[in-house]
């Protein structure tokens, strides 16, 4: 709230601009490893199948490791908390390209998943603190921060790909960096602590009930956005006959569209709220996927997909703070919702496939569809209130003023 008396507005502008330095932060690092995946299978010599099985691995390991992203909030801070995880997931960026076989790949992919999803849950509850005390939406333009960063990771990584930079060094330099800008970015955020009094999180729990209907209506929107990116492209060459360079254009739309949606989407969000924005963003998606699956030309697969991303772009961060403001334990509930959104990236490229083997891609399309009309169902979950006492919001748990959690001790 921007009426408390421990954050100026002043306070709160320089908080928020900090947590978008560390989105963007986070990105790059998935940025700067993807653009090496190649290097990486060709050094530890594996095929396109153990190679698959390698990538699933940092899912695995960010699905386990979540959960203990709350305890560590609550042990050591928010701002502490976020300052060491996200250096261990800048660091972890070193470790794939050291690995000489599949079993070492696996090993480093799992360590490297687990401190993704960790700092990716602190740096996203406190991101939902933040947009509380700010009073209006943030967290859409967070989220398109990442997508910035991921842009600028991988583009760095084109430039020491296409100059024949060994991975390692370049991984190397790129951890450093990116290590030294996060930790610079952390020192804005705010320092949120939890009350003495308040008891810890336990090591393992089951998110609430609320933090898994809003995992479900990500869940739609991250399958849908894994379907298009990875598939839109075969899609296009393979349905409908079209070049490389035309195919390759609908994953350019789909990116572009989501990207600039997450940076404009907050302005929205604070109009319409999210509901009605994850509502109307459903029905963008689905007729988005109509025109992928019924109209069977380029330049309506094109729009299709454009329209696809930009009927997601805002659906999880959405249910992130959403998932924030759901009761007492709102790392707890984000974490919730981040494994089951981690798990839907990881199924869906190998879902669509397994479809499209025993129909058609058009019926892989026609499934995406489907899950995208069903934001338009699921969206009304995203503004639930929490129950009386149990204001969502805080790291502390403790309920203040106009039902917000303030926290016990709070530092500058």
């Amino acid at each position: 709230m921007t009426g408390d008396p421990h954050f100026s507005p002043a306070r709160l502008r320089r908080a928020r601009i900090a947590i978008a330095a560390v989105f963007c932060v986070h990105g790059a690092v998935t940025g700067s490893f993807a653009t090496r995946i190649p290097w990486i299978q060709d050094h530890a010599g594996l095929g396109a199948g153990t190679l698959g099985l390698a990538l699933a691995a940092p899912a695995v390991g960010a699905a386990l490791a979540m959960p203990l992203a709350g305890r560590i909030n609550h042990r050591f801070g928010a701002r502490p908390a976020l300052r060491g995880l996200l250096a261990l997931w800048t660091l972890s960026l070193v470790l794939p390209s050291l690995a000489p076989n599949l079993p070492a790949l696996c090993l480093v992919l799992f360590v490297y998943g687990a401190t993704a999803g960790m700092s990716d849950v602190a740096m996203n509850a406190l991101g939902v603190e933040t947009e509380n005390r700010l009073g209006r939406s943030i967290m859409s333009s967070l989220h398109g921060m990442w997508s910035v960063g991921a842009l600028l990771g991988s583009a760095a990584g084109t430039v020491a790909a296409h100059t024949g930079v060994d991975a390692r060094l370049h991984h190397l330099v790129a951890a450093l960096v990116l290590t030294a800008a996060g930790l610079v970015a952390v020192q804005g955020v705010l320092d949120l602590r939890s009350a003495d009094e308040a008891p810890a999180p336990p090591h393992f729990a089951m998110p609430p009930k609320s933090a898994l209907l809003m995992g479900a209506v990500g869940f739609c929107a991250v399958f849908a956005e894994g379907a298009s990116l990875d598939w839109s492209a075969v899609y296009l060459r393979d349905v409908l006959d079209t070049d490389a360079g035309l195919a390759a254009a609908s994953t350019t739309a789909f990116a572009l569209t989501m990207a600039v949606a997450r940076l404009v989407g907050d302005r929205v969000v604070d109009r319409f709220g999210p509901v009605r924005t994850v509502r109307a963003g459903g029905v963008l998606a689905t007729l988005g996927g109509l025109l992928v699956v019924g109209v069977r030309h380029p330049a309506a697969a094109l729009a299709g997909f454009g329209l696809i991303g930009l009927g997601i772009a805002v659906v999880v961060p959405l249910a992130f703070a959403a998932a924030g403001r759901s009761g007492p334990a709102p790392a707890q509930a984000i974490a919730g919702v981040a494994t089951i959104t981690y798990t839907s990236g990881l199924i869906a490229p190998s879902a669509i496939g397994a479809v499209a083997d025993a129909t058609s891609l058009v019926v892989s399309f026609a499934l995406v569809t489907l899950l995208a009309s069903a934001l338009v169902v699921g969206a009304s979950v995203l503004g639930r209130k929490p129950p009386v006492g149990q204001s969502g919001g805080g790291i502390t748990g403790q309920a203040g003023p106009a039902g917000r959690d303030e926290p016990a001790d709070i530092r500058p």
